[in-house]
């Protein structure tokens, strides 16, 4: 695909924010499905041990999740994508934008693999998690719910920047 470039017409914008918003609500939907389950982590009696290790684990995901992860490396990236899908528009990358800006489709082989090992990790933790008793698993799902929708936040921060014309300078991963 080249260098990836903004884009300029109506509808390299509208496949543009599908592949970003598509982004968006993926992450949205697994922030609000496992907000309540996190809140009710308030609602419990905790030892002042289970304090101090909730606000460690929420910290230790703000950082690790949401800025190592989703601000330095996977929002600038999706972000990039997209553009390169509105400046490149094949029809099923345009129905699969939101896939594609994530790296899990239509990339390198390393980028593919990156991006699937990845989705297959975070699949095997929500499955061990679903198995942890209370307060344990409100707990978890406190720090994933803080990094998570920190990460949103921070790719929406991205997406404004490059609407205001400063696209992100990072390699899209995209096939020779």
């Amino acid at each position: 695909m080249g260098e990836t470039q903004m884009p300029t017409t109506t509808p390299e914008w509208t496949i543009w924010a599908w592949g970003v918003g598509g982004v968006v609500l993926i992450l949205s939907q697994a922030v609000f499905r496992l907000a309540p389950r996190a809140l009710s982590l308030f609602d419990m009696e905790l030892a002042a041990w289970h304090v101090a290790l909730a606000v460690g684990w929420v910290i230790f995901m703000a950082y690790t999740e949401s800025y190592r992860g989703f601000h330095l490396q996977f929002n600038p990236r999706v972000v990039v994508r997209a553009a390169g899908i509105a400046k490149d528009p094949a029809p099923w990358r345009i129905a699969l934008a939101p896939l594609v800006a994530m790296g899990l489709l239509y990339g390198t082989p390393r980028r593919l693999l990156v991006s699937r090992l990845l989705v297959a990790g975070i699949v095997v933790l929500v499955l061990l998690v679903r198995l942890l008793p209370e307060p344990w698993r409100a707990l978890v799902d406190l720090g994933v719910v803080i990094g998570l929708a920190l990460g949103v936040l921070s790719l929406l921060g991205f997406a404004v920047q490059a609407v205001l014309g400063r696209l992100p300078n990072v390699d899209p991963e995209f096939p020779a």
